[in-house]
């Protein structure tokens, strides 16, 4: 890393949200990762707007993080800028039925915010670990919805600082897909449209979608969320259970006893550890049912 850009930035930026070196197992809910070169966290838009183009001048690339859920980073870490949206942009405001978010604010915790205000339609989140800004990215969705149904607008920082507004129909949503998974912006802040509904009922229907999650999925352990994307005619799950791998360990990694959905990290496993079990997997699940998967977790970073 160019040690100009590091020496400009912690002129820049307040020295306690910039971090050298940063080991990002501490950043992700795998808790498994190489360290970054450059973490920043920061406070607002014009943050991001200042240390991209800080970056672009010194030629450093750039790597997006919200909650780190969804994610698995390489041993070897991450060259360059990680920026990362975490509480520091974390603000819910409330608009008549619409809520304005921004991208590092906890789905859960913006859920209860909605349910705490009367207004329904997020409940479907309350348990996903994940930011609001990583959830656009992958069009999350939880229990037959997602954030399609409740985007309004996205407001992001191009990769040469410029910021653009998005309506919902530009965002190209799909199954774990968005327009942003191909433009390379920096997702910084979203509308999203509620409805208004009993604030018991919706916090009921919060309580039940939670005791089902806590009592199909391996919360116990840090993992990524699901680690499959749902096959056509499938779900990946039943796929890896029928085929007997319940309980595969590669290091310190296994598929969940709970949930064969789910890799796990059971003690200090690497990413290595983690792509040689989907691998297996795969391997396994298409040798018996012919039936191909894919990873639903992003794979970032250097081996």
């Amino acid at each position: 890393m160019n040690k100009e850009f590091v020496r400009v930035c912690y002129q820049e930026f307040d020295s306690s949200r910039l971090f050298t070196d940063a080991p990002l197992r501490f950043h992700t809910t795998f808790r498994i990762g190489g360290p970054a070169d450059l973490l920043f966290y920061p406070q607002n838009t014009g943050e991001v707007q200042k240390i991209i183009g800080l970056a672009r001048e010194y030629g450093e690339p750039i790597t997006w993080l919200g909650n780190g859920s969804n994610i698995l980073v390489r041993d070897g870490g991450i060259r360059g800028l990680v920026i990362r949206f975490s509480r520091k942009m974390a603000f819910v405001s409330c608009e008549d039925t619409d809520l304005v978010v921004g991208a590092g604010a906890l789905l859960r915790d913006v859920a209860s915010y909605a349910q705490e205000n009367g207004l329904a339609g997020l409940e479907f989140a309350c348990g996903i670990p994940g930011s609001i800004g990583g959830a656009i990215f992958m069009n999350a969705g939880a229990y037959d919805d997602e954030m399609k149904s409740v985007v309004v607008s996205v407001t992001t920082v191009s990769p040469r600082g410029e910021v653009r507004t998005y309506s919902a129909k530009e965002l190209d949503f799909g199954y774990r897909h968005s327009i942003f998974q191909s433009c390379d912006e920096a997702i910084c802040e979203t509308r999203l449209h509620l409805h208004e509904d009993n604030r018991a009922q919706i916090l009921a229907r919060m309580e039940d979608l939670n005791q089902r999650r806590e009592s199909k999925q391996p919360l116990a352990y840090p993992s990524a969320g699901s680690t499959f994307k749902r096959p056509p005619g499938y779900f990946a799950g039943t796929l890896i259970d029928q085929t007997g791998l319940k309980g595969l360990t590669v290091g310190g990694a296994q598929v969940s006893q709970k949930h064969a959905g789910f890799i796990i990290n059971i003690g200090n496993a690497t990413a290595d550890d983690v792509q040689r079990l989907i691998a297996a997997v795969q391997k396994r699940v298409y040798a018996k049912h012919a039936v191909e998967l894919f990873p639903e977790l992003r794979i970032i970073g250097e081996p």
